[in-house]
């Protein structure tokens, strides 16, 4: 064989070798979820938000975020809470800050008497959990 060529095939394989690496640890999305359930679950809350009725802002963060959690559980991500598994989730999600923030208005809402959303916070929290759905690739 001529040098030439075997300098190609060795860059070709050296080339190929970092193109793998790099889809292993870039790829965020190593489970396979039922997505047209996790879909019909996520667009099912969404419909059950309507602006004249406040109650349905509470309920509709609650079921996200429950859906979330589902996800990752399915996903094997170990902890024993919600807040357990967030910390152990690594680089799953796009913006881990958002994620926590709509976890933790979920907390307030179920735990703290009297608390109470808008609208546009149940809107911009549902945006957030819709994103974190599809960062971890159930939607």
């Amino acid at each position: 064989m001529d040098g030439g060529v075997v300098t190609f095939v060795i860059a070709i394989l050296i080339v190929a070798v970092f193109v793998f690496v790099a889809i292993l640890l870039t790829g965020k999305r190593n489970y396979n979820f039922n997505r047209e359930a996790y879909q019909t679950k996520f667009l099912a809350i969404e419909n059950k938000l309507t602006q004249a009725s406040p109650a349905t802002w509470t309920v509709v963060i609650i079921e996200a975020d429950k859906l979330l959690d589902k996800a990752m559980i399915e996903m094997g991500i170990p902890g024993k809470t919600m807040g357990d598994r967030l910390k152990r989730s690594g680089d799953k999600f796009g913006n881990l800050n958002s994620v926590w923030r709509v976890h933790k208005l979920r907390n307030a809402l179920a735990h703290e008497a009297g608390f109470e959303i808008s609208y546009k916070q149940a809107f911009n929290a549902l945006a957030i959990y819709k994103q974190a759905l599809k960062d971890l690739g159930a939607i």
